[in-house]
């Protein structure tokens, strides 16, 4: 799994997450989604205004400034796996997805099935385990969907 944060951080915590696993590294809003909030970046020199802008940005859209900051994935692709489950601890996942293609952070297409190319097609067995795994562990019984960013240049990989 990709290095980040488990809960807030403030510009110093950022700044000190950055160089313990280097840059880029992406800043983001605690209660964000659809890419509010949230902020690439590159280098030490650009942090410090970018913790502040992105922050304010969160508290405007969310009533929330608080930030994460997780090292950045270059290359990323967000799989989904829907998985179905029933009250008496059935669930099944029903196969992943390609939602890689977006536009402002939001996803534009969905295919099926996920083209190949080592990094999704070896993790599919384990994405579809570790979505039922994650619903059971939530209690959760109904249809619904887990969300997966895949490195597809491999350096980071499911646990």
């Amino acid at each position: 799994m990709a290095p980040g944060t488990d809960s807030a951080v403030t510009f110093e915590e950022a700044r000190e997450f950055a160089r313990a696993h280097g840059y880029p590294v992406l800043l983001k809003a605690v209660a964000g989604g659809g890419g509010k909030g949230m902020r690439r970046v590159d280098r030490e020199a650009d942090l410090e205004s970018a913790h502040r802008n992105a922050s304010s940005e969160a508290a405007s859209a969310f009533g929330n400034s608080a930030m994460y900051v997780e090292k950045l994935i270059e290359r990323p692709r967000h799989i989904e796996i829907q998985v179905l489950g029933d009250r008496h601890g059935n669930m099944v996942n029903l196969g992943e997805r390609e939602c890689s293609i977006q536009r402002r952070h939001q996803k534009s297409d969905r295919r099926v099935p996920v083209a190949a190319d080592g990094a999704a097609s070896g993790n599919a067995r384990r994405h579809g385990e570790a979505a039922v795994k994650a619903a059971r562990a939530a209690g959760y019984y109904n249809a619904g969907t887990v969300e997966f960013l895949v490195d597809a240049d491999r350096r980071y990989f499911l646990k």
